[in-house]
């Protein structure tokens, strides 16, 4: 066997899994069609739980570098601001990355390709997957050169990480049923000077739809995403130019483009693949699913694919898992897609309908009540909890398993444990509990009552336990995520919980484990 996992595609959620396989010590190979990273992009915002994974592969302070922090969003109809939407610190007790970064597709292909090397790996570019065979043991493929040149390379399992038009979905003979949405859209990367709030996003909305100004860091740059006025589609030989008087009607006379570095049209489709698996083969991404940008959940929900497969595989690999537990990579992710389109398809037709209802809703209604709903603490969180995707949760999962009945309101079996600033020791500064966790570990936390002597569970390595002491900060800080003792809560290594109930018993520990695939040894 020539490695144990093949990456094809050199995006995001590629690098994001093998970057993930590497520091679980998984042999993995990269490739790419492509001759280099991508340079212009349109993904642009990392959400908290992206940076919360960051934080893991010590990415997080070279992103928040890099990036810049979403304070709000001001919407504009007909030359004028109707309404600003404060996001700042909006999820500042659910997250230790309260915010929305703006950080470009391609910025975050560069930090995580640079941290490949760590693990002694790097993308092969210029490579491309052209046929494979699997058989029950293995998967033999065929990767050509640019040179036209051929290689076998012979894997335990294939990740197709690929994009849209992907040639591991394809060869696998998986279908991907879905439509492009009737607009035609533009991107550009500007240099801008008007009426733009700096350092935050600005939305203009008209009678036919909506134009997007991103912050980017650097002096007056500005990301711009809309749609393409009717007169204008279908030409090959459009240039940025010709779309700024429509821009202009809309967003004012005071807006001037001093440059354009970028630019580019394109079509969104809403799609998902029928499964996320055969055999030996997985897909992630957009190899996977691909929606409208609303919500700017495209990139992020990709490298939340690589993380929820990546833990998996290790544990399959290393032999520490059945091989069935790679089944549940996709019953996971399946309905977190299916999820999400219909939410961006819901989003996205309101945002883009013709109708006369749509537009007198778009340009003067949903202002002054996004405006007014997220001044309600609830609302916030809600919003928050759906945009950052901490609020993703598999509770019908097989992984997932709650003993007995917790409070209301409390973490349950598939919900990802919520943050905690906690004193661990009792002369001890508040410390972050996240920061404790190993995510190549499964993590068991204990309220409330001891823990039993971690070779009672029989796991060594595979487990790290925490128990959470009694002091005058615990409760307090315990309370406002609806945790009171005794409890306990077995987390999976991507955060997850994957075991929950009141009194730890031992017996209950390793019960789990072995149903849930996970070999004692």
């Amino acid at each position: 066997m020539d490695t144990d996992v093949l990456v094809v595609g050199g995006g995001p959620t590629g690098l994001m899994l093998a970057n993930q396989l590497g520091r679980r010590g998984v042999r993995a190979v990269i490739i790419d069609r492509h001759s280099g990273p991508a340079q212009q992009t349109r993904a642009i915002a990392v959400q908290a739980r992206t940076l919360e994974i960051y934080s893991k592969l010590g990415l997080a302070e070279r992103a928040l570098e890099l990036g810049l922090r979403g304070n709000g969003a001001n919407m504009w109809v007909e030359g004028k601001r109707t309404a600003r939407v404060p996001l700042g610190d909006i999820g500042k007790s659910l997250s230790p990355f309260p915010f929305v970064l703006m950080l470009g597709q391609d910025d975050n292909e560069r930090i995580m390709g640079e941290r490949l090397r760590q693990w002694g790996m790097a993308v092969q570019w210029n490579t491309e997957l052209v046929a494979f065979e699997q058989a029950p043991d293995q998967v033999t493929t065929t990767l050509k050169a640019r040179d036209g040149s051929t290689r076998k390379v012979v894997a335990a399992y294939i990740a197709g990480c690929d994009g849209g038009h992907s040639t591991v979905r394809e060869l696998s003979g998986i279908t991907f049923p879905g439509a492009p949405y009737e607009h035609v859209f533009f991107v550009a990367d500007t240099v801008a000077t008007g009426p733009m709030i700096p350092g935050e996003l600005n939305i203009y909305l008209w009678r036919d739809g909506f134009h997007l100004f991103f912050p980017m860091r650097g002096t007056d740059r500005w990301r711009v995403i809309g749609i393409l006025p009717r007169p204008l589609r279908g030409r090959d030989d459009l240039g940025f130019e010709e779309t700024i008087p429509s821009i202009r009607h809309e967003a004012g006379a005071g807006l001037s483009f001093k440059a354009c570095s970028w630019f580019s049209t394109y079509r969104i489709h809403h799609r998902c693949a029928e499964r996320f698996r055969k055999g030996r083969c997985f897909l992630l991404g957009d190899a996977a699913h691909v929606h409208s940008p609303a919500g700017g959940q495209g990139m992020n929900t990709g490298l939340q694919d690589a993380y929820n497969l990546a833990w998996k595989l290790a544990l399959v690999v290393k032999g520490r898992a059945d091989a069935a537990l790679l089944d549940t990579y996709e019953a996971e992710r399946i309905p977190v897609a299916h999820r999400l389109l219909r939410t961006t398809d819901r989003l996205f037709v309101l945002a883009v309908s013709d109708s006369r209802v749509a537009a007198l809703f778009r340009t003067r209604i949903v202002a002054r009540v996004a405006a007014f709903a997220m001044t309600i603490e609830r609302v916030r969180n809600l919003a928050f909890r759906t945009i950052s995707q901490i609020g993703i949760r598999y509770r019908e999962s097989p992984l997932s398993r709650t003993l007995a009945s917790l409070p209301r309101g409390a973490p349950a079996a598939g919900d990802r444990f919520p943050w905690l600033q906690l004193r661990l020791r009792a002369d001890g500064p508040v410390e972050d509990l996240f920061r404790k966790l190993d995510d190549t570990r499964y993590n068991l936390i204990v309220v409330g009552q001891p823990a039993p002597p971690e070779e009672a569970l029989g796991l060594g390595d595979l487990l790290s336990t925490h128990v959470i002491p009694d002091n005058e900060h615990t409760p307090r800080e315990l309370a406002r995520v609806r945790i009171s003792g005794p409890a306990f809560y077995l987390l999976r290594p991507d955060g997850h919980v994957g075991l929950a109930g009141t009194r730890l018993e031992p017996d209950a520990v390793t019960r789990y484990l072995s149903e849930s695939y996970i070999l004692n040894r």
